[in-house]
């Protein structure tokens, strides 16, 4: 009896002694941290595209001039008529092309320059963003007259002499202004005020280029000041480009 007495003080004492040890041992046991996953980084998906294209000229303009009768030491003895000008391979000049329906997106509106150099308005067309400035430059040396044909902004007739090089002028609302000097009467331009990012004027080759454009499905645009105005559906994809051309004739 006293022996199996003292077997059962014996494992109940080893027992004890092995649960002491095991919890020790697991409040010793150092922690192990999970590791981070390694991040997996996306780039985004393009989601601007590229519109390319040509503004044609269908059949032959003549160049026609215009008569320069006073202040040709500065002017010169006549003036091309810039009303249709057609490059040696059809490319119409002075076409505005922008995109309908964006707004602003890209970069903020900086000031546009309209100069007035031997007696012409350059550019020919101009493009200004509504409540940007422009300045209005003399470099003739001579005196101009700005006067502004406006309907929709508040139009101005400002004589500007030799001694004064510039002139302020902003533009609150969209609109196609035209531009005369009442002081030498072949002078013409436009101002083309627009609250919209996206838009060119083609050159003599009648080339133009828009770049990050947002996708989607837009409607492609072209003004031209003596032969009007065309659109065409256009849609845009991330990455790609779209090329469009538009082609023009003088009116019957």
């Amino acid at each position: 009896m006293e022996g199996s007495k003292s077997l059962a003080t014996i494992c109940a004492a080893w027992l004890l002694l092995t649960t002491s040890c095991s919890k020790e041992a697991e409040q010793k046991a150092p922690q192990t941290k999970e590791l981070p996953q390694e991040s997996s980084v996306t780039t985004p998906a393009t989601s601007t595209g590229t519109v390319t294209g040509k503004v044609r000229f269908a059949g032959r303009a003549s160049a026609a001039k215009l008569t320069v009768s006073k202040d040709k030491e500065v002017c010169g003895d006549w003036k091309q008529d810039p009303s249709v000008l057609v490059g040696s391979e059809g490319g119409l000049k002075n076409a505005v092309v922008q995109i309908a329906g964006l707004g602003r997106a890209k970069t903020p509106s900086q000031e546009s320059v309209l100069d007035q150099s031997k007696c012409d308005y350059v550019p020919h067309v101009l493009v200004v963003r509504a409540g940007a400035r422009l300045t209005i430059r003399n470099s003739d040396g001579i005196l101009h007259n700005v006067h502004t044909l406006s309907h929709i902004n508040t139009p101005f007739n400002r004589a500007q002499p030799k001694f004064t090089k510039e002139i302020k002028e902003t533009f609150a609302k969209p609109e196609i202004i035209p531009v005369r000097c009442d002081v030498h009467g072949w002078m013409s331009g436009w101002i083309i005020v627009t609250d919209n990012d996206y838009f060119t004027v083609t050159q003599s080759d009648g080339a133009f280029k828009l770049t990050d454009v947002p996708a989607g499905k837009y409607s492609l645009e072209v003004w031209h000041e003596t032969l009007g105005s065309a659109a065409q559906q256009v849609e845009i994809k991330g990455g790609a480009t779209v090329n469009v051309t538009f082609e023009f004739q003088m009116k019957q």
